[in-house]
């Protein structure tokens, strides 16, 4: 119930961006904010998942990894508008954030 609580405050945020305040100006970036923000939540709930893991459930590093893809796609789509090499330079810092943190995760 949490996550769909913030999915909804995500969408929510994201067409107040667009209409009445005018931050995101083209309609058609409203979709990359939206998996941009949810990736962060994502993130946010790989961190809670740490304190207290279940059983049955995706681990920590699969959501944070879901999370990172998540935003990523949505940055480098957002980032598309203003430079395609600003998108690939995104996209390679997750994989090398995702990278590091397999690497640590062995350890």
């Amino acid at each position: 119930m949490l996550s769909v609580g913030v999915f909804l405050i995500i969408i929510v945020t994201s067409i107040l961006l667009y209409q009445p305040l005018q931050v995101i100006k083209d309609w058609t970036l409203i979709l990359p904010f939206i998996l941009l923000l949810s990736g962060c939540w994502f993130i946010a709930l790989a961190g809670m998942q740490v304190s207290s893991p279940q059983k049955y459930a995706l681990g920590p590093f699969t959501t944070l990894s879901w999370g990172l893809l998540l935003a990523a796609v949505g940055g480098a789509w957002f980032l598309f508008s203003y430079g395609w090499y600003y998108s690939i330079a995104l996209i390679l810092v997750v994989f090398a954030i995702v990278a590091i943190s397999a690497g640590l995760k062995r350890k």
